[in-house]
């Protein structure tokens, strides 16, 4: 994926699944298209598909699990997630974390499908200990600023001058409390390569202009 990057997580937001998910998508698309932005998105695995047929930007799935064909009730199959058009795939969000064993094994599969992986790390220390497992980049964020009012660019950029001096330039994301263009630069001027970000935009008023604003913050 072209750095910097911005990549939208549309979690299971009402306003961000079903159709909806399809429109927002497009809206990403279109703010993508006019600017020359870099900007994935992460919608649940129902929506995968349709979401993947309608856009051209990177469709992540939000968790894929360490399975093959066989059994496995209710996991996420990688190939499947590969065979319905998605680029890469989200690993151990804040919402759904999985063990080393799990995670480790869940990169190897994705990179042998040629999945872009983007694994969530709640602190810098954590994210240097998954990038022995060789993913393509490790979203930082705190997990007490998820969803809040204050970005981590604000409330503590410390954290992202030590997660890009841990983890590494070029494979540093950073996420919680992103919402403005100011956020994003901040975030850039740190030395970190993008922004993983969520309600910021899908539970905006008018998502067109937050990304728009965000986008900004990329230059």
């Amino acid at each position: 994926m072209r750095l910097p990057a911005i990549i939208v997580n549309f979690k299971v937001y009402e306003q961000a699944t079903g159709d909806m998910a399809v429109e927002l998508a497009k809206l990403h698309e279109k703010v993508a298209k006019e600017t020359g932005a870099s900007i994935g998105i992460a919608v649940t695995a129902i929506d995968l598909q349709r979401v993947s047929e309608a856009v051209s930007i990177p469709v992540f799935a939000q968790h894929i699990d360490p399975v093959s064909y066989g059994s496995g009730t209710g996991q996420i199959l990688p190939e499947q997630v590969k065979d319905v058009g998605a680029y890469g795939t989200l690993l151990n969000h804040a919402e759904c974390q999985v063990g080393d064993i799990a995670l480790k094994q869940s990169i190897e599969m994705a990179r042998e499908l040629d999945l872009f992986t983007v694994v969530c790390a709640n602190t810098p220390e954590k994210g240097a200990e998954i990038m022995k497992f060789n993913p393509d980049l490790i979203a930082v964020e705190p997990p007490e600023l998820i969803g809040g009012d204050v970005s981590v660019s604000k409330a503590d950029p410390s954290i992202i001058e030590k997660a890009v001096s841990l983890i590494g330039k070029n494979r540093v994301l950073v996420g919680a409390g992103i919402k403005t263009g100011e956020d994003v630069r901040i975030a850039l001027a740190l030395g970190a390569s993008g922004v993983l970000l969520a309600s910021g935009v899908t539970k905006a008023a008018d998502p067109y202009a937050v990304l728009m604003d965000l986008v900004s913050g990329l230059k």
